[in-house]
């Protein structure tokens, strides 16, 4: 596969009652996963995407204390992926950013998430 078909990204994954699995590495039991609802995801993330458009936290730090994916060890890192191997909304909201760019919310069977593009 050469670089042109993949995409670099970093991601803030809020999980809620919707969400798949009803646990992460911040809440392994899932009582807070269970107890947030939608909307309130969405309105945290919409917040967070808020200060860091304005320059008030970055991506990375916010990733590592918030996002319920594993990938917060790695500031919200995925490292390197291809088409087919993310969840379909997940990926065409990534390959239609520019690098540098940050998504409005994305929803996936997964959660709630913002993306940041960045290679």
């Amino acid at each position: 596969m050469s670089s042109s078909e993949q995409v670099r990204a970093s991601h803030i994954l809020i999980k809620h009652e919707g969400s798949r699995r009803k646990s992460s590495w911040s809440d392994p039991e899932g009582r807070r996963i269970s107890a947030t609802k939608r909307d309130s995801a969405v309105a945290q993330l919409k917040t967070i995407r808020d200060d860091i458009v304005a320059g008030k936290t970055r991506f990375d730090d916010v990733a590592s204390r918030l996002s319920d994916c594993s990938s917060a060890k790695r500031g919200g890192d995925l490292g390197p992926f291809g088409r087919g191997q993310m969840q379909k909304p997940f990926e065409d909201v990534t390959f239609s950013l520019k690098v540098g760019e940050i998504s409005d919310i994305v929803d996936t069977d997964s959660g709630s998430h913002i993306i940041m593009r960045t290679g």
